[in-house]
């Protein structure tokens, strides 16, 4: 499954309540359910508080090779007040699934030189993660109030010659089905935990990774049949189907295309997959509204909602739209096919869709467009327009033309980045 947070201002007279609030629920390290505007996250935070409170103080006196430390906002800056909220448990809501996020700093730095990507995650993962999905089994109850438990940890790395020495953080994210969590918490065999690994969502600094536990290359990705971000909404239901596919990749062929030598780092400023959460549940009211009330008149696909998701060093506001216009794939090229949906579909919705965005300047737009080749057939070809919110504002507001738009974003078709001249292919 792959899961991609309203501004409001508070009175004068209640900031101080609210910031004596915030500092009860940073000594306390654990999330009011005042705090959480979903119903059903809220209402599973507060049924399980005491819970949270006790699994909290557990992962603080654990034992882990190094020392790991709950952190909610896992980008804040040293001296920032954010940067000593410890409260790194919390519900949260995600298209209609509620997942238990649990998330961290873990301290141990990995030096690149001699630990692969795939080996450095894996030693963070059974270093910090394991030991925090047993203690998770032990302290939840596995029940149908939560549907997935997601943990990110941020981990350091090293990589150093007689020239330099350069320190970076990788971030590390593994959402579990939540009978896959409890289930790894308790499997021994090491195929066994690989094949709950390859049905759950891995990514290393928001990227899709195949994480082979023991081994020093990654899986292929798109070995692993994991769940299109188009089909999160469906995603409970899937998990059970898909269970014998995955069982034939326990041992997909390495990728030799991840680098096993280079670190990515995390810049301060990159965002992670709690900051996508936040933003999630902050707008999720406002991105409620727009499905529900203007869903068809703006063509929204119906099973995937507008969500946020971390994609490289962005965050992403992602729209799925359904093409109105149908196309002869034998008589039109890709690069015809992308204009005209810019140009007849998309572009005319535009100035629409960006009435209605959050007001934030902290994420980029996606828009995915589904394509079929007939009334009666099923989308085959998706195009996906990533544009920048500045961009979009000077296009929506006849500030630059459609080309210029285009020429400041990324456009995909079926995931291959193209470029598009718009004239050329009329």
């Amino acid at each position: 499954m792959r899961f991609r947070g309203r501004t409001f201002s508070v009175p004068l007279g209640l900031v101080s309540g609210a910031i004596l609030l915030s500092l009860v629920n940073s000594v306390l390290g654990q999330v009011s359910p005042s705090e959480i505007q979903n119903p059903r996250a809220k209402a599973a935070e507060a049924k399980y508080i005491s819970q949270l409170q006790s699994l909290h103080r557990s992962i603080g006196t654990g034992k882990f090779a190094f020392p790991f430390r709950l952190a909610r906002y896992l980008n804040a800056k040293p001296g920032q007040r954010e940067a000593s909220d410890s409260s790194g448990l919390e519900f949260v809501s995600f298209q209609g699934l509620t997942v238990l996020k649990i998330s961290g700093s873990y301290g141990a730095t990995f030096n690149v030189g001699q630990l692969s990507r795939n080996q450095r995650a894996g030693r963070a993962f059974q270093e910090a993660i394991v030991p925090i999905l047993r203690l998770i089994a032990q302290q939840m109850p596995n029940t149908s109030d939560f549907d997935c438990i997601g943990l990110e940890i941020t981990y350091g790395t090293r990589e150093n010659s007689d020239n330099f020495d350069l320190q970076g953080k990788e971030a590390l994210t593994v959402i579990f089905n939540r009978e896959d969590a409890f289930k790894y918490a308790s499997t021994v065999a090491i195929a066994d935990r690989q094949r709950i690994l390859n049905r759950s969502d891995v990514f290393v600094n928001g990227e899709d990774f195949g994480l082979a536990l023991g081994q020093r290359d990654p899986l292929v990705v798109e070995a692993l049949n994991r769940l299109s971000p188009r089909q999160a909404d469906e995603a409970s239901a899937a998990i059970s189907s898909s269970n014998a596919q995955v069982d034939q990749v326990v041992g997909a062929t390495v990728s030799p295309a991840v680098s096993v030598t280079q670190p990515t780092t995390v810049p301060s400023s990159a965002p992670s997959f709690a900051d996508a959460m936040r933003l999630q549940t902050q707008f999720e009211p406002q991105l409620d509204s727009i499905a529900k009330d203007d869903g068809a008149t703006l063509h929204l696909s119906s099973r995937a909602a507008p969500s946020f998701e971390v994609a490289g060093d962005q965050t992403l506001l992602h729209f799925t739209m359904q093409n109105t216009t149908f196309f002869d794939r034998g008589t039109t090229s890709i690069y015809k096919r992308a204009a005209q949906t810019f140009d007849l579909f998309l572009a005319p919705e535009l100035r629409s869709i960006s009435r209605k965005l959050p007001a934030s300047r902290e994420y980029a737009l996606e828009f995915s467009v589904l394509n079929r080749s007939g009334a009666d057939q099923p989308s085959n070809e998706t195009i996906d327009y990533i544009c920048p919110q500045s961009s979009l504002d000077a296009f929506v507001g006849n500030k630059i033309t459609s080309q210029d738009l285009i020429n400041q974003s990324v456009v995909l078709v079926n995931g291959v980045r193209i470029a598009l001249n718009l004239q050329l292919v009329e």
